[in-house]
Protein backbone atom coordinates (compact mmCIF):
# COMPACT_ATOMS: atom_id res chain seq x y z
CA UNK A 1 0.00 0.00 0.00
CA UNK A 2 1.01 3.48 -0.83
CA UNK A 3 1.96 5.86 2.51
CA UNK A 4 -0.27 8.80 0.98
CA UNK A 5 1.98 11.47 3.54
CA UNK A 6 4.71 11.05 1.30
CA UNK A 7 3.35 11.73 -1.68
CA UNK A 8 4.65 15.73 -2.97
CA UNK A 9 0.99 17.88 -2.88
CA UNK A 10 -0.34 18.26 -6.21
CA UNK A 11 0.11 22.13 -7.34
CA UNK A 12 -2.58 23.24 -10.17
CA UNK A 13 -1.84 26.45 -12.09
CA UNK A 14 -4.43 29.28 -12.73
CA UNK A 15 -5.17 28.19 -16.20
CA UNK A 16 -5.72 24.73 -15.45
CA UNK A 17 -8.36 25.53 -12.25
CA UNK A 18 -9.70 28.09 -14.84
CA UNK A 19 -10.42 24.89 -17.69
CA UNK A 20 -12.23 22.45 -14.81
CA UNK A 21 -14.19 25.15 -13.22
CA UNK A 22 -15.14 26.03 -17.42
CA UNK A 23 -16.31 22.34 -17.83
CA UNK A 24 -18.45 22.61 -14.80
CA UNK A 25 -20.03 25.82 -15.26
CA UNK A 26 -20.35 25.96 -19.28
CA UNK A 27 -20.19 22.53 -20.34
CA UNK A 28 -22.32 21.29 -17.62
CA UNK A 29 -20.41 18.75 -16.46
CA UNK A 30 -21.11 17.44 -12.46
CA UNK A 31 -18.59 18.51 -9.94
CA UNK A 32 -18.39 15.07 -8.41
CA UNK A 33 -18.01 13.52 -12.11
CA UNK A 34 -15.20 15.80 -12.79
CA UNK A 35 -13.52 15.39 -9.62
CA UNK A 36 -13.52 11.21 -9.99
CA UNK A 37 -12.51 11.17 -13.43
CA UNK A 38 -9.53 13.43 -12.98
CA UNK A 39 -8.24 12.48 -9.55
CA UNK A 40 -8.90 16.29 -7.67
CA UNK A 41 -10.32 16.85 -4.49
CA UNK A 42 -13.85 17.36 -3.95
CA UNK A 43 -13.11 20.81 -1.69
CA UNK A 44 -10.49 22.48 -3.74
CA UNK A 45 -12.52 22.18 -7.35
CA UNK A 46 -16.05 23.68 -4.71
CA UNK A 47 -13.31 26.62 -3.91
CA UNK A 48 -12.41 27.05 -7.65
CA UNK A 49 -15.82 27.33 -8.62
CA UNK A 50 -17.11 29.59 -5.67
CA UNK A 51 -14.03 32.00 -6.45
CA UNK A 52 -14.48 31.61 -10.43
CA UNK A 53 -18.27 32.76 -9.37
CA UNK A 54 -17.01 35.52 -7.11
CA UNK A 55 -15.10 36.93 -9.76
CA UNK A 56 -17.86 36.66 -12.33
CA UNK A 57 -20.42 38.44 -10.09
CA UNK A 58 -18.01 41.64 -9.49
CA UNK A 59 -17.33 40.31 -5.63
CA UNK A 60 -19.15 38.40 -2.77
CA UNK A 61 -22.73 39.19 -3.03
CA UNK A 62 -22.76 41.29 -5.75
CA UNK A 63 -24.24 40.49 -9.54
CA UNK A 64 -23.92 42.24 -12.62
CA UNK A 65 -27.12 43.63 -13.85
CA UNK A 66 -27.80 42.33 -17.43
CA UNK A 67 -27.82 45.11 -20.22
CA UNK A 68 -29.92 45.76 -23.05
CA UNK A 69 -28.17 43.10 -25.83
CA UNK A 70 -27.69 40.34 -22.94
CA UNK A 71 -31.73 40.91 -22.00
CA UNK A 72 -32.63 40.16 -26.19
CA UNK A 73 -30.08 37.39 -26.40
CA UNK A 74 -32.18 35.45 -23.34
CA UNK A 75 -35.20 36.31 -24.88
CA UNK A 76 -34.20 34.96 -28.46
CA UNK A 77 -32.56 31.43 -26.93
CA UNK A 78 -35.88 31.41 -24.79
CA UNK A 79 -38.25 31.79 -27.69
CA UNK A 80 -35.81 29.53 -29.52
CA UNK A 81 -36.44 26.79 -27.18
CA UNK A 82 -40.15 27.40 -27.56
CA UNK A 83 -40.40 26.31 -31.46
CA UNK A 84 -38.06 23.86 -31.58
CA UNK A 85 -40.73 22.17 -28.89
CA UNK A 86 -43.55 23.34 -31.01
CA UNK A 87 -41.64 21.95 -33.79
CA UNK A 88 -40.78 18.23 -31.92
CA UNK A 89 -44.38 17.97 -30.45
CA UNK A 90 -45.68 18.25 -34.50
CA UNK A 91 -42.92 15.90 -35.80
CA UNK A 92 -44.45 13.03 -33.04
CA UNK A 93 -48.18 13.82 -33.81
CA UNK A 94 -47.84 13.51 -37.33
CA UNK A 95 -45.60 10.21 -37.06
CA UNK A 96 -48.69 8.65 -35.24
CA UNK A 97 -50.34 8.57 -38.56
CA UNK A 98 -47.48 7.62 -40.81
CA UNK A 99 -48.63 4.69 -43.19
CA UNK A 100 -47.97 0.96 -41.32
CA UNK A 101 -48.61 2.33 -38.04
CA UNK A 102 -50.96 0.63 -35.34
CA UNK A 103 -53.04 4.37 -35.64
CA UNK A 104 -53.53 3.49 -39.22
CA UNK A 105 -54.65 0.38 -38.74
CA UNK A 106 -57.07 1.21 -35.57
CA UNK A 107 -58.77 3.36 -38.44
CA UNK A 108 -59.41 1.00 -41.12
CA UNK A 109 -60.73 -1.68 -38.38
CA UNK A 110 -63.30 1.47 -37.17
CA UNK A 111 -63.96 2.01 -40.46
CA UNK A 112 -64.39 -1.05 -41.88
CA UNK A 113 -68.16 -1.16 -40.58
CA UNK A 114 -68.90 1.42 -42.89
CA UNK A 115 -66.56 0.30 -46.06
CA UNK A 116 -64.89 -2.73 -47.13
CA UNK A 117 -61.05 -3.43 -45.76
CA UNK A 118 -59.54 -3.54 -49.61
CA UNK A 119 -60.90 -0.17 -50.58
CA UNK A 120 -59.35 1.57 -46.98
CA UNK A 121 -55.91 0.01 -47.32
CA UNK A 122 -55.69 1.49 -50.77
CA UNK A 123 -56.87 4.77 -49.87
CA UNK A 124 -54.37 4.85 -46.61
CA UNK A 125 -51.35 3.39 -48.90
CA UNK A 126 -51.41 0.01 -46.23
CA UNK A 127 -51.58 -3.49 -47.50
CA UNK A 128 -54.00 -5.66 -46.42
CA UNK A 129 -52.05 -8.04 -45.27
CA UNK A 130 -50.18 -6.09 -42.94
CA UNK A 131 -53.89 -5.29 -41.45
CA UNK A 132 -54.80 -8.64 -41.48
CA UNK A 133 -51.93 -9.58 -39.57
CA UNK A 134 -51.82 -6.48 -37.27
CA UNK A 135 -55.62 -7.54 -36.30
CA UNK A 136 -54.28 -10.91 -35.61
CA UNK A 137 -51.49 -9.84 -33.68
CA UNK A 138 -53.54 -7.68 -31.72
CA UNK A 139 -55.95 -10.12 -30.96
CA UNK A 140 -54.12 -12.08 -28.59
CA UNK A 141 -51.73 -10.92 -25.85
CA UNK A 142 -47.95 -11.23 -26.68
CA UNK A 143 -45.40 -12.58 -23.92
CA UNK A 144 -43.41 -10.31 -22.34
CA UNK A 145 -39.51 -11.11 -22.94
CA UNK A 146 -37.46 -10.37 -19.97
CA UNK A 147 -34.35 -10.52 -21.70
CA UNK A 148 -35.89 -7.87 -24.69
CA UNK A 149 -36.33 -5.40 -21.70
CA UNK A 150 -33.29 -5.74 -21.02
CA UNK A 151 -31.62 -5.37 -24.13
CA UNK A 152 -33.61 -2.27 -25.12
CA UNK A 153 -32.54 -0.70 -21.57
CA UNK A 154 -28.84 -1.12 -22.77
CA UNK A 155 -29.08 -0.23 -25.97
CA UNK A 156 -30.66 3.31 -25.22
CA UNK A 157 -28.52 3.51 -22.25
CA UNK A 158 -25.24 3.13 -24.73
CA UNK A 159 -26.70 6.49 -26.46
CA UNK A 160 -28.23 3.52 -29.56
CA UNK A 161 -24.58 2.94 -30.44
CA UNK A 162 -24.01 -0.32 -28.80
CA UNK A 163 -24.04 -3.54 -31.48
CA UNK A 164 -24.38 -7.05 -30.73
CA UNK A 165 -21.09 -7.61 -29.23
CA UNK A 166 -21.51 -5.03 -26.65
CA UNK A 167 -24.61 -5.90 -25.72
CA UNK A 168 -24.30 -9.29 -24.97
CA UNK A 169 -21.90 -8.18 -23.05
CA UNK A 170 -23.53 -5.56 -21.41
CA UNK A 171 -26.37 -7.85 -20.63
CA UNK A 172 -23.61 -10.96 -19.08
CA UNK A 173 -22.46 -8.05 -16.65
CA UNK A 174 -26.18 -7.79 -15.48
CA UNK A 175 -26.13 -11.96 -14.82
CA UNK A 176 -28.40 -12.94 -17.68
CA UNK A 177 -26.38 -15.59 -19.51
CA UNK A 178 -27.53 -14.75 -23.67
CA UNK A 179 -25.94 -15.75 -26.58
CA UNK A 180 -24.75 -13.29 -29.45
CA UNK A 181 -26.85 -15.01 -31.82
CA UNK A 182 -30.06 -14.29 -29.40
CA UNK A 183 -29.31 -10.49 -29.32
CA UNK A 184 -29.20 -10.23 -32.82
CA UNK A 185 -32.62 -11.94 -33.20
CA UNK A 186 -33.50 -9.48 -30.05
CA UNK A 187 -32.59 -6.43 -32.06
CA UNK A 188 -33.97 -7.29 -35.14
CA UNK A 189 -37.38 -7.98 -33.65
CA UNK A 190 -37.14 -4.79 -31.69
CA UNK A 191 -35.41 -2.83 -34.60
CA UNK A 192 -32.74 -1.91 -32.52
CA UNK A 193 -30.08 -0.55 -34.91
CA UNK A 194 -26.95 1.04 -34.57
CA UNK A 195 -26.22 4.65 -35.83
CA UNK A 196 -23.04 4.25 -37.96
CA UNK A 197 -21.70 6.56 -40.82
CA UNK A 198 -18.74 7.32 -41.85
CA UNK A 199 -17.18 10.92 -43.04
CA UNK A 200 -13.71 12.11 -43.30
CA UNK A 201 -11.78 15.80 -43.73
CA UNK A 202 -7.70 16.02 -43.49
CA UNK A 203 -6.81 17.74 -40.68
CA UNK A 204 -2.74 16.38 -40.91
CA UNK A 205 -0.89 19.40 -42.17
CA UNK A 206 2.87 17.63 -42.34
CA UNK A 207 4.19 19.51 -45.21
CA UNK A 208 6.35 22.17 -43.18
CA UNK A 209 10.10 22.39 -42.05
CA UNK A 210 10.09 21.85 -38.66
CA UNK A 211 12.16 18.60 -36.86
CA UNK A 212 10.45 15.18 -37.14
CA UNK A 213 10.51 12.81 -33.97
CA UNK A 214 11.48 9.10 -34.54
CA UNK A 215 8.50 6.36 -34.44
CA UNK A 216 9.87 5.32 -30.98
CA UNK A 217 5.95 3.62 -30.23
CA UNK A 218 6.45 1.66 -32.95
CA UNK A 219 2.61 0.49 -32.54
CA UNK A 220 3.19 -0.86 -29.22
CA UNK A 221 0.14 -0.30 -28.15
CA UNK A 222 -0.66 -2.25 -25.42
CA UNK A 223 1.98 -1.19 -22.20
CA UNK A 224 2.18 -2.84 -19.06
CA UNK A 225 0.90 -0.63 -16.96
CA UNK A 226 -0.56 3.30 -17.13
CA UNK A 227 1.08 6.14 -18.11
CA UNK A 228 3.79 4.54 -19.79
CA UNK A 229 2.69 5.46 -23.47
CA UNK A 230 -0.10 7.96 -24.34
CA UNK A 231 -1.28 8.66 -28.11
CA UNK A 232 -2.42 12.30 -29.06
CA UNK A 233 -3.92 13.39 -32.23
CA UNK A 234 -6.45 16.60 -33.68
CA UNK A 235 -9.80 15.73 -34.69
CA UNK A 236 -13.06 18.26 -36.86
CA UNK A 237 -16.16 18.49 -35.36
CA UNK A 238 -19.37 20.18 -37.31
CA UNK A 239 -21.28 22.74 -35.80
CA UNK A 240 -23.65 25.68 -37.66
CA UNK A 241 -21.27 27.67 -36.84
CA UNK A 242 -18.27 26.60 -38.41
CA UNK A 243 -15.42 23.96 -37.94
CA UNK A 244 -14.56 23.22 -34.33
CA UNK A 245 -11.53 21.65 -33.65
CA UNK A 246 -10.82 18.88 -31.00
CA UNK A 247 -7.18 17.78 -29.57
CA UNK A 248 -7.17 14.59 -27.17
CA UNK A 249 -4.50 12.32 -25.21
CA UNK A 250 -5.36 9.17 -24.62
CA UNK A 251 -3.63 6.11 -22.41
CA UNK A 252 -2.79 3.17 -24.23
CA UNK A 253 -2.97 1.33 -21.23
CA UNK A 254 -6.67 1.51 -20.16
CA UNK A 255 -7.85 3.49 -23.27
CA UNK A 256 -8.70 6.35 -20.84
CA UNK A 257 -8.99 10.10 -22.39
CA UNK A 258 -6.95 11.39 -19.95
CA UNK A 259 -6.76 15.31 -21.15
CA UNK A 260 -8.85 17.03 -24.32
CA UNK A 261 -9.46 20.46 -25.46
CA UNK A 262 -11.11 22.37 -27.99
CA UNK A 263 -10.80 25.36 -30.27
CA UNK A 264 -12.10 27.00 -33.36
CA UNK A 265 -8.89 26.77 -34.87
CA UNK A 266 -5.60 24.37 -34.77
CA UNK A 267 -3.02 26.21 -33.53
CA UNK A 268 -0.23 25.16 -31.23
CA UNK A 269 -1.69 25.71 -28.28
CA UNK A 270 -4.75 23.62 -28.83
CA UNK A 271 -2.60 20.37 -28.47
CA UNK A 272 -0.44 21.65 -25.67
CA UNK A 273 -3.71 22.84 -23.67
CA UNK A 274 -4.69 19.04 -24.35
CA UNK A 275 -1.04 17.81 -22.98
CA UNK A 276 -1.77 20.39 -20.37
CA UNK A 277 -4.65 19.10 -18.80
CA UNK A 278 -3.09 15.59 -18.97
CA UNK A 279 0.11 15.98 -17.07
CA UNK A 280 -1.82 17.92 -14.57
CA UNK A 281 -4.68 14.91 -13.74
CA UNK A 282 -2.01 12.01 -13.90
CA UNK A 283 1.11 13.56 -13.24
CA UNK A 284 3.14 10.75 -15.44
CA UNK A 285 6.85 9.88 -14.29
CA UNK A 286 9.52 11.07 -16.63
CA UNK A 287 10.20 8.17 -19.34
CA UNK A 288 6.54 8.62 -20.40
CA UNK A 289 6.27 8.25 -24.65
CA UNK A 290 3.80 10.55 -26.29
CA UNK A 291 2.98 9.67 -29.50
CA UNK A 292 1.36 11.49 -32.20
CA UNK A 293 1.01 12.28 -36.21
CA UNK A 294 3.97 15.01 -37.66
CA UNK A 295 1.12 17.60 -38.15
CA UNK A 296 2.66 21.09 -37.29
CA UNK A 297 1.12 21.32 -34.10
CA UNK A 298 3.09 18.44 -32.58
CA UNK A 299 6.13 19.31 -34.29
CA UNK A 300 6.55 23.44 -33.14
CA UNK A 301 9.19 24.51 -31.08
CA UNK A 302 6.42 25.35 -28.07
CA UNK A 303 5.16 21.63 -27.90
CA UNK A 304 8.73 20.18 -28.16
CA UNK A 305 9.74 22.36 -25.12
CA UNK A 306 6.68 21.45 -22.95
CA UNK A 307 8.08 17.34 -24.02
CA UNK A 308 11.24 18.20 -22.60
CA UNK A 309 10.04 20.04 -19.79
CA UNK A 310 8.83 16.87 -17.86
CA UNK A 311 10.87 14.24 -19.68
CA UNK A 312 8.78 13.18 -22.22
CA UNK A 313 9.74 11.21 -24.96
CA UNK A 314 8.13 12.43 -27.83
CA UNK A 315 7.36 9.61 -30.78
CA UNK A 316 5.47 10.48 -34.49
CA UNK A 317 3.94 8.46 -37.40
CA UNK A 318 5.25 8.00 -40.45
CA UNK A 319 5.11 9.59 -43.21
CA UNK A 320 1.34 9.04 -44.78
CA UNK A 321 0.90 6.39 -42.36
CA UNK A 322 -2.28 6.42 -40.37
CA UNK A 323 -1.91 3.14 -38.43
CA UNK A 324 0.71 4.11 -36.64
CA UNK A 325 -1.88 6.30 -34.66
CA UNK A 326 -4.81 3.94 -35.04
CA UNK A 327 -6.11 3.58 -31.71
CA UNK A 328 -6.40 7.58 -31.19
CA UNK A 329 -8.29 7.06 -34.51
CA UNK A 330 -10.34 4.61 -33.30
CA UNK A 331 -11.41 6.91 -30.53
CA UNK A 332 -12.18 9.74 -32.73
CA UNK A 333 -14.69 7.00 -34.96
CA UNK A 334 -16.11 5.90 -31.73
CA UNK A 335 -17.02 9.67 -30.49
CA UNK A 336 -18.36 10.29 -34.19
CA UNK A 337 -20.85 7.61 -34.60
CA UNK A 338 -21.39 7.41 -31.15
CA UNK A 339 -22.62 11.24 -30.31
CA UNK A 340 -21.43 13.86 -32.95
CA UNK A 341 -22.71 12.61 -35.72
CA UNK A 342 -26.10 12.20 -34.20
CA UNK A 343 -26.13 15.48 -33.13
CA UNK A 344 -26.73 18.87 -34.82
CA UNK A 345 -24.51 21.88 -32.81
CA UNK A 346 -25.61 25.18 -33.17
CA UNK A 347 -22.18 26.43 -31.92
CA UNK A 348 -18.85 25.65 -30.94
CA UNK A 349 -19.86 26.15 -27.29
CA UNK A 350 -22.40 23.53 -27.45
CA UNK A 351 -20.46 20.92 -29.26
CA UNK A 352 -17.65 21.18 -26.82
CA UNK A 353 -20.53 20.75 -24.05
CA UNK A 354 -21.73 17.89 -25.85
CA UNK A 355 -17.79 15.81 -26.18
CA UNK A 356 -16.99 16.78 -22.78
CA UNK A 357 -20.31 14.89 -21.44
CA UNK A 358 -19.66 11.73 -23.65
CA UNK A 359 -15.82 11.39 -22.33
CA UNK A 360 -16.39 12.11 -18.66
CA UNK A 361 -20.24 10.84 -18.49
CA UNK A 362 -20.01 8.29 -20.93
CA UNK A 363 -16.68 7.09 -22.15
CA UNK A 364 -14.36 7.35 -19.82
CA UNK A 365 -16.22 5.69 -17.09
CA UNK A 366 -18.97 3.49 -19.11
CA UNK A 367 -18.47 2.63 -22.31
CA UNK A 368 -17.45 -1.12 -23.03
CA UNK A 369 -14.18 -1.61 -24.59
CA UNK A 370 -13.47 -4.91 -26.93
CA UNK A 371 -9.81 -4.62 -25.98
CA UNK A 372 -10.06 -4.46 -22.14
CA UNK A 373 -12.52 -7.95 -22.14
CA UNK A 374 -15.70 -5.61 -22.10
CA UNK A 375 -14.57 -2.69 -19.48
CA UNK A 376 -15.10 0.60 -19.34
CA UNK A 377 -11.33 2.18 -19.15
CA UNK A 378 -11.80 3.63 -15.63
CA UNK A 379 -12.88 -0.08 -14.28
CA UNK A 380 -10.17 -1.64 -15.63
CA UNK A 381 -7.69 0.74 -14.35
CA UNK A 382 -9.48 -0.42 -10.52
CA UNK A 383 -9.23 -3.35 -10.92
CA UNK A 384 -5.68 -3.53 -12.39
CA UNK A 385 -4.65 -1.14 -9.71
Amino acid sequence: MTDMSKQPRRKFDPAFKLQVVRMIREQNVSLSQVCRDMDLVDSAVRRWVEQYDAEQAGGPGQGKPLTGDQQRIRELEAENRRLKEDVTLLKKASGLLCPGTAVTYEVIKQAAKKAEVSRLCALLEVSRSGFYAWRVRTGRPEAVCATGVRLKAAFEASGRCYGSRRLTAALRSQGVEVGRHRVRTLMRRHALQARWRRKFVHTTDSRHDLAVADNVLDRQFQPTAPDRAWVCDITYIRTRSGWLYLAAVLDLYSRKIVGWACAPSMPAELVCSALHMALSVRRPAPGLIVHSDRGSQYASLVHRAMLQQHGIVCSMSRRANCWDNAVMERFFLSLKTERVWQRDYANHAEAASDIADYIVRFYNPVRLHSTLGYLSPADFERQSA
